[in-house]
């Protein structure tokens, strides 16, 4: 598996749901399905069916955390001698020239991305159009709903 790009924020909430997996999660499914077993005739006991599905979520999720977490490229912004650039974990506040409307995104890893919080995906066009240019660049970036222009108006590592 290659390695997965991440930034340090992205890289603890992995570790801190890992930790509530095993310590809260893991527990709690397991004393639920001691009390479903206690309920008698487990072949028609749907409490313990529920109960050993929502083990088999929490154990694959456990996994594939670790994994993550396992092959994990952690990248600190601040750490780069990126010299205005705008690089990965960089949060980059944009003014589109056609609504003259300002937005503001960070570049994360795709496993850390979410539109709603502002944090777009390193392998997202805009994203890929963004890394490398400075502020006051100009991007021109193709998305599904046509092409956008926008002007870099700040570049920030924080």
């Amino acid at each position: 598996m290659s390695k997965i790009p991440l930034t340090l924020k992205g890289a603890e909430k992995l570790r801190a749901e890992l930790h509530r997996l095993k310590t809260v999660d893991r527990p709690g499914i397991i004393t639920a399905i001691a009390e479903a077993r206690s309920h008698g005739d487990l072949s028609e006991n749907a409490e313990f069916d529920a109960a050993k599905e929502r083990q088999g979520f929490i154990e694959g999720r456990i996994k594939e955390v670790e994994s993550k977490l396992a092959n994990a490229y952690i990248i600190d912004p601040k750490s780069l001698n990126a010299d205005g650039r705008c690089v990965f974990g960089a949060t980059i506040k944009l003014e589109d020239h056609d609504s003259g409307e300002n937005v503001t995104y960070q570049i994360v890893g795709e496993d850390e991305a979410d539109i709603r919080e502002g944090k777009i995906s390193v392998s997202a066009p805009i994203a890929r159009a963004l890394i490398g240019k400075y502020a006051s660049d100009v991007v021109e970036v193709d998305v599904p709903g046509g092409r956008r222009v926008f002007e870099i108006l700040d570049v920030d590592y924080e």
